[in-house]
C-alpha cells in the first residue's frame, strides 16, 4: 500500500458540552446538533477519502463516541470499496474489543476503552471552573493516559502500518474520540520513536486542538530517506495535513428553544426527511 491516511476525530456535541460540565468517562449522549455535527462529518468524509477509502473505525466505547464513528461508517459505506489490503480487524473476540456493524457495509466500529476520554475522578459531572484550583481527587495522569494511548497504537495501528510498503493504492483509518485523549494519542504517533520522519506545518507544532466533530488528518507513507534506525517505523513518515478541521460545520446553525441542545431522540425526523421521496431516503440521511 502506498500511504494511509489516519483521521483523529472528536466526537458530536454532547449534553455534558452544552452543560459546560468535566464529562470524563461520563457516558453523556449525543445532542441533536451534535447528531447534526455528526452527519455533515461523515458526508464530507465520504467525499474526502473517495480516492483512499476508508477500511477501519475505530471508537471510544462511549456513545458520544460510537454514535459519531457510526454516522462516519454509515456515510463511507454508502459508495463500493474495494478489497482492503490490510484485511478487517475488530471482531469482538480480539482483546474484548466490542463492534458494531450496519448490515452489508463490511466496516465495524471497532469500540475500544483504550480511547475513553480522561477520568477526572471527584471532577466528573462538576461544572467546569466552577471551582478554580480545585484538585479532582483521583483524577487520571497524563502518564496513564500514554499507556492506553500507547496500546491503541501496538495492538491496533501497528498491524496496518506494517502494510505501508510503497505500493499500490491508500486508505483511510478513522478514530473517534474525545479531545484529551485525543491530544495524548497524537503526542505519542508525533514522538520521535515512532516513524521515521515527522512533519507537520510549523503553527500547528505547539498544540492540537479538537472541536466538537474536528479532526486531524495525519498521512503516513513510506520516507524518502530513512530516519532513526530507533524509531518503531524507520521507513514511514508522518505527516499531519489538518488541524482542527471543521469545513463541513459551515453554514450549520443550531435550532432554537433548546431543541438543538437537546439530547438526541432516535425517533426524531430532520424536516428534509419528510420531502425525499420514498425511493431516496437514506437510512441516516441529512441534509441540514
Amino acid at each position: 500500500m502506498g500511504a494511509i491516511h489516519l483521521y483523529l476525530v472528536r466526537h458530536g456535541e454532547s449534553v455534558d458540552n452544552v452543560a459546560n460540565l468535566y464529562a470524563g468517562s461520563r457516558d453523556a449522549p449525543l445532542t441533536s446538533h451534535g447528531v447534526l455535527q455528526a452527519r455533515r462529518l461523515g458526508a464530507h468524509l465520504a467525499t474526502r477519502t473517495e480516492s483512499a477509502r476508508v477500511s477501519h473505525v475505530f471508537a471510544s466505547n462511549l456513545q458520544r463516541a460510537v454514535r459519531t464513528a457510526e454516522a462516519i461508517r454509515d456515510a463511507v459505506s454508502q459508495t463500493p470499496r474495494p478489497p482492503s489490503p490490510t484485511g478487517e480487524r475488530g471482531s469482538k473476540d480480539e482483546g474484548g474489543a466490542a463492534s458494531s456493524s450496519a448490515p452489508g457495509d463490511g466496516i465495524p466500529v471497532v469500540q475500544l476503552p483504550e480511547l475513553r476520554e480522561k477520568h477526572f475522578g471527584t471532577g466528573e459531572g462538576q461544572k467546569i471552573g466552577a471551582a478554580a484550583g480545585e484538585r479532582h481527587v483521583g483524577a487520571e495522569g497524563q502518564d496513564a493516559m500514554r499507556v492506553r494511548a500507547t496500546r491503541f497504537v501496538e495492538e491496533y495501528l501497528a498491524p496496518l502500518l506494517a502494510c505501508v510498503d510503497g505500493g499500490e493504492g491508500e486508505e483511510s483509518i478513522v478514530v473517534v474520540a474525545h479531545g484529551i485523549i485525543l491530544g495524548v494519542l497524537a503526542r505519542v504517533l508525533q514522538s520521535g520513536g515512532e516513524f521515521g520522519t515527522v512533519s507537520s506545518r510549523a503553527d500547528d507544532r505547539p498544540s492540537l486542538a479538537w472541536s466538537n466533530t474536528g479532526f486531524v488528518e495525519m498521512v503516513i507513507s513510506p520516507s524518502a530517506s530513512p530516519g532513526s534506525a530507533a524509531a518503531k517505523w524507520p521507513n514511514l513518515s508522518s505527516q499531519t495535513v489538518a488541524v482542527n478541521c471543521t469545513d463541513h460545520l459551515q453554514g450549520l446553525r443550531k435550532t432554537r428553544g433548546g431543541i438543538g441542545s437537546a439530547k438526541f431522540d432516535d425517533k426524531q425526523k430532520t424536516l428534509s426527511a419528510f420531502f425525499v421521496p420514498t425511493g431516496k431516503k437514506r437510512k441516516h440521511g441529512d441534509n441540514a
